[in-house]
């Protein structure tokens, strides 16, 4: 969808064909509800420019850009990209939407590892702009160049991962915050439907539209080195108790599945996934309009 929307014909293929004939499916259903939020001109036009492929090497023919999705494991991937290499065009550009995984681990073994990267979005990548590009020591900066020119074309709000490290920029953040909210509940200092508050009726507010150095900016009369100057050694001190603390408990799974699922039964998750993706949905349609309103 990302990539339809940038007005490009776009190919899925798996190696379970059912899982094609599912994806185009959620694309023909979630496609209508994307143009009645104002996020897409023509449903049907996008739809059609995506389709099915019988085999990989019908997927990769003539392509300039290949995005891989598969399980989030190394030996997968390798697998899988050790057979694209061979099939995909010479100049077009291999990229992995792994969520943690270095680039130089999934494409180190491959011949033409210069035109490789990773380039990761946020779950759902229709409705959430962000994307990870980041190369290992081999790639070229040209590669990197190109895939955020192309990301770009299609909407996304591309970043630059200037060297790889396990988990980027943006899941080293998520994890972060989870690590701290796994201690938090397990400790007994906060319900898990507390600290979901916390964020959604606090932080995320701000986080929706600035990023947490430009929050702290405009929180100290002064900006920035104002806040720290102030809050400092506070954030230090916290930063050091949060070092020391000990590991949440292999336990906490099972702890907040008992209280997720009293909030959302199992067979509920899907209309609450669907429930998730129309406020997205709501809020960047909300984000652009504002955006235009009020250009910075």
């Amino acid at each position: 969808m990302v990539f339809a929307r940038g007005g490009h014909e776009v190919v899925l293929w798996d190696q379970d064909v059912a899982q094609v004939d599912k994806a185009l499916a959620h694309i023909a259903r979630t496609l209508p509800d994307m143009a009645e939020a104002g996020l897409i001109e023509d449903a049907e036009t996008v739809r059609r420019r995506i389709t099915g492929a019988a085999s990989l090497a019908d997927a990769v023919s003539g392509v300039e850009f290949i995005q891989e999705n598969i399980v989030e494991r190394a030996a997968p991937k390798q697998k899988l990209f050790a057979e694209v290499e061979k099939l995909a065009p010479a100049d077009a550009i291999i990229s992995s939407s792994t969520s943690a995984i270095m680039p130089s681990i999934i494409f180190g073994g491959l011949a033409t590892r210069q035109r490789c990267l990773v380039s990761h979005p946020l779950n759902p990548p229709h409705l959430a702009p962000i994307v990870e590009l980041c190369g290992a020591d081999f790639t070229s900066p040209d590669i990197i160049t190109r895939a955020g020119d192309f990301m770009a074309s299609c909407g996304m709000s591309p970043i630059t991962v200037k060297r790889e490290i396990e988990g980027f920029i943006l899941n080293r953040l998520q994890l972060a915050v989870l690590n701290e909210s796994f201690r938090l509940i397990a400790e007994g200092y906060v319900s898990a439907e507390d600290l979901d508050k916390t964020i959604k009726d606090g932080l995320a507010l701000r986080w929706s539209f600035m990023g947490p150095i430009e929050t702290i900016d405009l929180n100290a009369p002064q900006g920035v080195a104002d806040y720290l100057e102030r809050y400092g050694p506070t954030i230090r001190r916290v930063g050091d108790s949060q070092s020391a603390a000990a590991a949440w408990p292999d336990s906490i799974g099972a702890t907040l599945d008992v209280e997720r699922r009293a909030a959302v039964p199992k067979e509920k998750l899907e209309d609450a996934t669907a429930w998730r993706d129309r406020r997205m949905m709501a809020l960047t349609a909300h984000k652009r309009a504002q955006e235009k309103k009020t250009p910075r």
